[in-house]
């Protein structure tokens, strides 16, 4: 086997490990909702640690990409990610809680940066485009992790033993599987944050990805709620494991979509059906409708992220893991807003009505994604 299939199946496993972990650490909000007692304004505002500690993250995934292969921060970053996945199923207070989510945000940062940096240097060794397909394992892994958890649901196994079990087994297979990652990949220009002027180019691209952050992280934090909670459905995870299993599926294809249609029509396509997906769960807030609309979300969202990175590793300005750096930050303030404001909002008028901002959200990349393209025709 050559050497970059090997790196290929290396960073397979660090996509899939992230999915799992962060789609168990998702799918078991409403426990850790109902354990604490919160109400949606309370639980709001404990989700508000994530973005604002990854926000904290910004110098810190900077300065590690400028100054360390990216092989390095990926390893430490998820042992300590695995640690605060554990953390957070013991945490028997709110200030351990937020504690807990606070250290599993930071890590997934650099996480995210490090193996989406390797992502980008791995691609230029294949012909055809590999990236999308790491972003499908990444939501085939949140799919195991939704299906595990359902599972661990139904048998009423309790949050300690279940994210516990899901760390001890990410560990080991990220440690055994270390050895194959790429070596040697730290850019020696492009390295240092430019302040001033934004970047057109950049700043297009984050407001792309701010957008589909909020759609996404939305998702990820209160498709489960939205189940439980206006659907009335006792195992509130299917809500969650059909958008993760759509997502993943769509991620698969998504390469071949893109040089099917072109980059510009893939945004209009995910902006109509992240629209018309939310639109049909509000409208019709039962099983099989919502089930289909959030199915119809899955699909909309899932080129969103990885199209946005690829495109932030051809810039000019910075390099791969620099652009990729700066680009998360978009993501962050997308998932600081969306999950609180989502929480706010049903607080005040209800979850199902809360879920509107989705469709406003969701129709933004067709005027975004137009204005970026007309920006990069005019440059070429």
């Amino acid at each position: 086997m050559e050497l970059k299939d090997k790196q290929r199946i290396a960073l397979s496993v660090y996509f899939f490990l992230s999915g799992i972990c962060f789609a168990s650490w998702a799918s078991r909000i409403p426990t850790i909702k109902d354990f604490f007692n919160l109400n949606e304004a309370e639980l709001g505002t404990i989700l508000l640690a994530m973005p604002i500690s990854s926000l904290i993250g910004l110098p810190i995934s900077g300065w590690l990409v400028s100054k360390f292969d990216s092989r390095i921060p990926l390893i430490v970053s998820f042992v300590f990610f695995s640690i605060a996945l554990t953390c957070i199923g013991f945490s028997t207070t709110p200030l351990l809680l937020v504690l807990s989510v606070c250290l599993f945000s930071f890590c997934m940062r650099i996480l995210n940066i490090s193996v989406n940096t390797q992502s980008i240097t791995l691609q230029k060794k294949f012909e055809k485009r590999v990236v999308g397909a790491f972003h499908g394992l990444w939501s085939t892994g949140g799919l195991v992790g939704v299906a595990f958890s359902t599972l661990m649901v139904k048998m009423g196994v309790s949050i300690q033993i279940h994210l516990l079990s899901i760390s001890i087994v990410g560990l080991i297979m990220a440690l055994v599987t270390y050895q194959f990652t790429i070596k040697g990949d730290k850019s020696p220009t492009g390295n240092k944050l430019i302040i001033g002027k934004p970047d057109p180019f950049i700043l297009y691209l984050g407001v792309l990805i701010f957008f589909g952050a909020i759609c996404e992280g939305g998702m990820f934090d209160w498709s489960g709620v939205y189940f439980k909670d206006v659907v009335k459905e006792e195992v509130f995870t299917y809500g969650y494991l059909i958008f993760m299993t759509t997502m993943a599926l769509s991620r698969f294809f998504c390469d071949r979509l893109v040089n099917e249609f072109g980059l510009q029509k893939m945004y209009i396509l995910s902006s109509v059906l992240i629209a018309l997906g939310i639109a049909i769960a509000v409208a019709f807030p039962f099983f099989w409708p919502a089930l289909l609309g959030f199915c119809f979300v899955g699909f909309g969202t899932a080129a969103i992220f990885p199209v946005t990175l690829s495109l932030a590793g051809t810039s000019k300005k910075y390099s791969p893991g620099m652009a990729i750096s700066i680009i998360t930050t978009y993501a962050i303030f997308g998932m600081l807003i969306g999950p609180p404001l989502i929480g706010y909002l049903a607080q005040a008028f209800n979850l199902k009505n809360a879920f509107i901002v989705f469709i406003i959200i969701g129709l933004m990349f067709i005027p975004v994604s137009r204005a970026f393209f007309k920006f990069q025709e005019k440059n070429q």
